[in-house]
């Protein structure tokens, strides 16, 4: 991965580029950036459009699934984002024992799920909505409450908790 190629500018948000030709190909490695940036450790989520935009931004062009978490303290500030399980390009196994571990390793009040498809396709599987709610009853067990599971694709992202299938 490259990272010369922009750097900050002189007012808040805004960026120079440090040479005049940039390829499709910088522009989606800074957008990872900048989307990784915005998920870094004390930023206050602001709406959950934001989220699910940085969470396409870091997920939809994987070529196979990955399963990631945000971590959340008690006031719903970033802990911390992991890609924890790779699998192949229709499904990945999770495991609700590790996923405990690592909330309770960095102290998480909350979490929020999310998963690509690299289908295209952002529409929860039934697979999708049955671990969801395994991993929130795990969770419960350990005080960690499960905001939401967002699935990422490059068609758009679906929200389990907008769709009321948590």
């Amino acid at each position: 991965m490259r990272y010369h190629k922009l750097k900050a500018g002189s007012e808040p948000g805004t960026y120079v580029m440090e040479s005049a030709l940039v390829t499709e190909e910088d522009i989606l490695i800074m957008a990872k950036q900048l989307s990784r940036k915005r998920l870094n450790k004390g930023r206050a989520l602001t709406s959950p459009g934001d989220v699910k935009e940085h969470l396409r931004a870091l997920l939809q062009d994987h070529p196979h699934e990955v399963f990631a978490i945000l971590l959340l303290d008690t006031q719903h500030k970033i802990i911390g984002f992991h890609e924890m399980f790779r699998g192949t390009i229709d499904s990945t196994s999770v495991y609700p024992r590790e996923v405990a571990k690592l909330a309770l390793e960095h102290n998480a009040a909350a979490v929020i799920l999310t998963h690509n498809h690299p289908s295209g396709e952002p529409t929860p599987s039934q697979a999708d909505i049955k671990l969801t709610k395994v991993l929130i009853e795990s969770l419960a067990l350990i005080g960690v409450r499960v905001l939401d599971h967002i699935v990422v694709s490059s068609q758009g992202c679906a929200s389990l908790a907008e769709r009321g299938e948590m």
